[in-house]
């Protein structure tokens, strides 16, 4: 990257933190904060939000906030199966011009986890596929397996994912699944991750791999994409508030139940390296980079989404 260009990322991104970043959060000084990855040679060209992250929004304003979502940056959306579908009661091809309008794509989307499971379905995923695929979207996304307790149970997912991966090549796109904290956690002596992974096609299913999650689980996610060379071709995009953060929100909000508290943050805000985590992304086959944020303290939704945009331009 030529020194020209260099100053002139720090210049525009710096110029725009204070106000988003500092200005909104400040709990790091911004500057150095929104620095740490100007010299470094990694260069994400497109990012993209997973719409869980304005999910209240979109409830009220569909295409005032996607419209929003273009103008802070992000080029591919993320979608998920809500009771609007996942493309929010529009046609396939109405939800792809209208992002096309605003300088964006649908790339993806999370879908129902029990097309997995149950055949039945099976028609059902079928249709979706073909819609999917109509208007460019690169894979459907398995978001959710926390209702499985036994390696038998996940060993019967990852048949479904083979199934469905068949099913989503032969309409043109793929069938992916994104991780939790669970399928890091051993049940009878044997990771879920690992059995999900050594037990899928390379050439049908790939995974998500939600890098907060990940980090919850108390493992890293620079030996998971080693591990598993280009496997995981999206990732979630997610910070986590610092030890000491945590553990006093854990103190004013007790958990009921064995689900970890969110404490997922502004991007930047938090304790993971993503500087080092996306450099070996890449290296590894990592192809989509999508922003989520789950908990937002003292702002809104939209804002967080401002804010994580801001971010992520430190790579572009």
């Amino acid at each position: 990257m030529s020194t020209r260009r260099k100053f002139l990322r720090k210049a525009a991104v710096l110029s725009a933190a204070p106000f988003f970043v500092g200005g909104l959060y400040g709990c790091k000084n911004e500057n150095s904060t929104v620095a740490m990855a100007l010299e470094k040679g990694l260069e994400i060209e497109q990012f993209g939000i997973q719409l869980w992250t304005v999910r209240d929004f979109m409830a009220n304003d569909v295409t005032g906030t996607l419209k929003d979502l273009g103008a802070y940056g992000y080029k591919q959306i993320e979608s998920f199966q809500g009771d609007q579908g996942v493309f929010w009661g529009l046609r396939p091809k109405e939800f792809s011009d209208f992002l096309g309008d605003h300088g964006m794509s649908c790339i993806s989307a999370h879908c129902d986890s029990q097309f997995a499971l149950d055949l039945k379905k099976e028609d059902e995923f079928k249709k979706m596929a073909d819609d999917a695929a109509s208007i460019g979207i690169k894979h459907l996304i398995n978001p959710f397996l926390g209702n499985l307790k036994t390696i038998d149970e996940f060993k019967e997912a990852t048949d479904g994912f083979n199934r469905l991966g068949a099913i989503a090549n032969k309409a043109g796109l793929r069938y992916a699944y994104h991780n939790h904290h669970y399928s890091f956690k051993e049940i009878d002596g044997v990771l879920p991750q690992d059995l999900m992974m050594s037990g899928t096609d390379p050439d049908l299913v790939d995974f998500e791999m939600d890098i907060y999650w990940v980090v919850e689980a108390n493992h890293d996610p620079v030996k998971w994409l080693e591990k598993y060379p280009n496997r995981f071709k999206l990732c979630h995009i997610k910070d986590r508030y610092e030890d000491t953060k945590v553990e006093q929100l854990k103190k004013e909000e007790p958990v009921d139940g064995d689900w970890p508290l969110n404490v997922s943050c502004v991007l930047g805000q938090g304790k993971i390296d993503f500087d080092k985590i996306l450099d070996v992304a890449k290296d590894q086959g990592m192809e989509q980079w999508i922003v989520e944020q789950e908990r937002y303290d003292e702002i809104t939704s939209m804002e967080a989404a401002k804010a994580d945009a801001i971010f992520m331009k430190r790579y572009s």
